[in-house]
C-alpha cells in the first residue's frame, strides 16, 4: 500500500470516529445508538471491496487515536510483521529451496518444487509460496548472469552510423492468395531520419540488397551498418558489397536487442501509426500509406528524444557526407567462380552462357546481376574479359567456318535467321565499340 493510500484510508477512519472524539460528551444511550448506526450502515472503503465496519473496529480506532493525543497517524494501516515472506514455509525449508534455485538457475518455480519433493526436502507446499520466496530474495528471473553495463549512444554526424533490421508488417493480396509483408527500413543514428523503408513479400537477402541500394541512392553513404544477427545480414553477399563501398558491417551480439534500440522504437511508432490503421489489400497500398507517412509526419515533427525534425537534423550539417558513386550498381554485383568448357560455354543459374576462346579450361570470375541474369562480366586474373550473354544454340548451328578457322554467318543464312542481331560474330566476344 502506497503513502497516498494510507492517507486516505486514515482520513477515511476518522471521518468514522469523529463523533466520539471531538471532545463533545456523548450519553451511553446516545453513544450506543451512533455507534449501532455506524455498523449497521453501508461505507465505501479505500483500498477495500468490503462496505461494513464492526463494533469492534471503530472502538479500536477510537483508543487508537485516543491514545496517540489525536495523531492522524495512528489510524493509518500498519504493515504486516510478516509481509513478503512464506507463512507457510520455515528457515529450514526457505534455505533448502535457495539451495536447489542456485544448482538449476535456469528452472521455472513448479520444477524446483517438484525436484525438492523428489529430494523429499517438503512434503508439501503451496507453488505460490515458492514463488514468493523466490521473488524476495531475486531469484524469479531465469537468467543469473550480472547487470550488464549498457550506455545510451548517439552518433557525432549524420550517417556516421546506420541501424537496420526487419518489421513483420500486414498481410496482402497478392495474384488471389493472402500474402505476409516485412518492412525493412534502415534510421540513420545521429537524426533518427529513414534513409529508406519499404514492404517487401520477403526478408531474404535479395530484398534487403533492393532496399538497401535504394538507401544509398537516397541519402548517399553511411560509414557503418548496425545490424542483428539475422540470416540475411550474415550474409557473404553483403560483407562484400558493404566493403567495397567503404562501410563497416557491425553485429549486435545474440539475444541483445537493446543496441538497436533506435530503430526497435521506431516500429513501435509504424505499428501504432501505419500498420494498426491499414485498412487496404495491396502491397503498393500500403507502401504508399507509409511513405506519405514518413515524409509529411515522421520527418517533419519534432523527434521525442532529440527535439527536432528528423530530417532538419540530418540536412543541418552535411558537409562530412559521402556521396554515392556513380558504379553504385556494380557494387551490388554477385561474384561465382566457373571454369569453362571445351565447348566455351559455362552454367550459371541455369543458364548457358559463351566465354572467350583463351580461357576454355579456364576456372574465371563471373559477375552478374541477380536482377539481370542476361548479362554477366568475365574476369580472369583481375582482368575483364567483357560482358557475355546466354548461348542461342539456333545461331551456332548456322555459323560456318572460314579458311582461317574464323567462325561468321554467311549473308544467306543470317539473313534466314530472325530476330539475330547484325553484331553477333558467331559466338565471339563483342568488343566495347560493338557494344556501345
Amino acid at each position: 500500500m502506497t503513502e497516498e493510500q494510507k492517507k486516505a484510508v486514515a482520513v477515511f477512519r476518522f471521518g468514522v470516529i469523529s463523533d466520539f472524539v471531538n471532545g463533545v460528551h456523548l450519553d451511553y444511550g446516545e453513544g450506543e445508538r451512533l455507534l449501532a448506526q455506524k455498523c449497521a450502515r453501508k461505507w465505501e472503503i479505500p483500498c477495500s471491496g468490503r462496505t461494513r465496519i464492526g463494533r469492534s473496529t471503530i472502538q479500536r480506532w477510537v483508543t487508537l487515536y485516543q491514545e496517540s493525543g489525536g495523531r492522524l497517524e495512528s489510524l493509518s494501516p500498519s504493515e504486516r510483521s510478516d509481509s513478503g515472506k512464506g507463512r507457510s514455509l520455515d528457515e529450514e525449508t526457505e534455505l533448502s529451496l535457495l539451495r536447489v534455485r542456485e544448482e538449476m538457475p535456469k528452472a521455472t518455480a513448479r520444477v524446483l518444487l517438484e525436484e525438492m519433493k523428489k529430494r523429499r526436502l517438503v512434503p508439501d507446499l503451496p507453488l505460490s509460496c515458492v514463488y514468493r520466496t523466490l521473488h524476495r530474495h531475486g531469484l524469479m528471473t531465469r537468467d543469473a548472469s550480472p547487470p550488464e553495463d549498457r550506455r545510451k549512444f548517439e552518433a557525432e554526424l549524420p550517417n556516421d552510423i546506420w541501424q537496420s533490421d526487419v518489421l513483420h508488417g500486414p498481410t496482402v493480396e497478392v495474384d488471389g492468395r493472402k500474402r505476409k509483408t516485412y518492412l525493412i527500413a534502415f534510421i540513420d543514428d545521429q537524426s533518427r531520419l529513414i534513409p529508406y523503408g519499404a514492404f517487401y513479400l520477403s526478408e531474404s537477402i535479395g530484398a534487403f540488397l533492393t532496399a538497401l541500394e535504394q538507401a544509398f541512392l537516397t541519402r548517399g553513404l553511411p560509414r557503418k551498418l548496425y545490424v542483428d544477427n539475422g540470416a540475411a545480414f550474415r550474409s557473404k553477399h553483403l560483407e562484400h558489397i558493404l566493403a567495397s563501398l567503404g562501410i563497416a558491417l557491425v553485429h549486435s551480439r545474440p539475444y541483445k536487442p537493446q543496441g538497436r534500440g533506435k530503430i526497435e522504437r521506431f516500429f513501435r511508432t509504424v505499428r501504432a501509426e501505419v500498420v494498426d490503421r491499414f485498412v487496404g489489400s495491396k502491397l503498393e497500398d500500403l507502401n504508399g500509406v507509409f511513405s506519405y507517412w514518413l515524409n509529411t509526419q515522421y520527418h517533419t515533427r519534432n523527434h521525442g528524444t532529440t527535439g527536432e525534425p528528423p530530417f532538419a537534423r540530418f540536412t543541418s550539417n552535411m558537409a562530412c557526407m559521402r556521396s554515392t558513386p556513380e558504379n553504385l550498381k556494380d557494387h551490388f554485383r554477385k561474384m561465382e567462380k566457373r571454369r569453362i568448357a571445351n565447348d566455351r560455354t559455362l552454367t550459371l543459374n541455369g543458364r548457358l552462357y559463351e566465354g572467350p576462346i583463351a580461357l576454355i579450361g579456364k576456372r574465371v570470375d563471373v559477375l552478374y546481376h541477380v536482377r539481370e541474369p542476361e548479362r554477366i562480366e568475365i574476369v580472369f586474373q583481375g582482368m575483364t574479359y567483357g560482358f557475355h550473354q546466354p548461348v542461342n544454340p539456333h545461331v551456332n548451328c548456322r555459323v560456318r567456318r572460314t579458311k582461317n578457322d574464323q567462325a561468321e554467318l554467311s549473308p544467306v543464312e543470317q539473313n534466314a535467321v530472325v530476330g539475330i542481331d547484325a553484331r553477333y560474330q558467331g559466338g565471339r566476344l563483342f568488343s566495347k565499340e560493338a557494344q556501345s
